[in-house]
């Protein structure tokens, strides 16, 4: 589907990217209950607290009830999450957008709303965040102009997300913008909502060990998105 005209006056939408096979899990990963909800309603949270207007990418059908879904060109099936970003952005004429993965149900929506405000300042084609010196491809803050390049990326059989950020960025004669959680959290910029530590905020649910360290942090009481 395209979102066009529904997001004429939006400058800003997210989109949770939700293609993958889940085969490490054993089950899509989209519909797993955590924490009592289904992993999708939880990054659709996210991106809802953090003020934006939020559609499925790469997603089947199947998930339309939670949100609109854009879904990956039949020659792009199995390409990804580059492919999903590539749709995503193909769908809108909004300037930015805001990815998320399916699996990351820990991230606080300030630091959302953090990478968007820093996007829309400096006007950097790709935005994303590290820890502990470590860059993480998501979330991700992508320009509408960064989507040629990414496609290109896509066609030519490079379908890793960082390598591709870092195309659109250079060929748009920029730099990925990448923004250390840390002295953000220090200042006051962003706060987990569950007062998480920024080193728990990547944890990603890949396989069902990964599930249940996850589910001990919401156990313990700690409210999640």
């Amino acid at each position: 589907m395209s979102l066009s005209h529904a997001d004429e006056s939006v400058e800003v939408l997210g989109f949770v990217l939700a293609g993958g096979e889940s085969s490490r899990m054993g089950q899509d990963k989209a519909l797993l209950t955590f924490a009592g909800r289904p992993l999708i309603a939880h990054a659709l949270a996210v991106l809802k607290d953090a003020g934006l207007q939020p559609a499925i990418a790469g997603a089947r059908n199947a998930l339309s009830s939670f949100a609109p879904v854009v879904e990956d060109p039949p020659a792009n099936a199995g390409k990804g999450p580059l492919s999903g970003i590539c749709a995503a952005l193909r769908s809108t004429s909004a300037r930015l957008a805001v990815f998320v993965p399916i699996d990351l149900p820990f991230i606080p929506y300030s630091l959302i709303a953090y990478l968007v405000f820093h996007a829309l300042v400096t006007g950097s084609p790709v935005t994303v965040s590290s820890i502990n010196g470590r860059t993480q491809t998501f979330p991700a803050v992508i320009e509408r102009s960064a989507l040629d390049f990414l496609e290109g990326q896509l066609n030519s059989g490079v379908w890793g997300c960082f390598a591709a950020y870092l195309h659109a960025a250079e060929s748009l004669a920029s730099r990925l913008s990448i923004l250390p959680a840390e002295p953000l959290v220090q200042s006051g910029q962003i706060v987990h909502p569950a007062s998480l530590p920024p080193a728990i905020w990547f944890l990603n649910l890949n396989s069902p060990r990964d599930l249940m360290h996850a589910e001990r942090f919401a156990n313990s009481g700690l409210r999640v998105s």
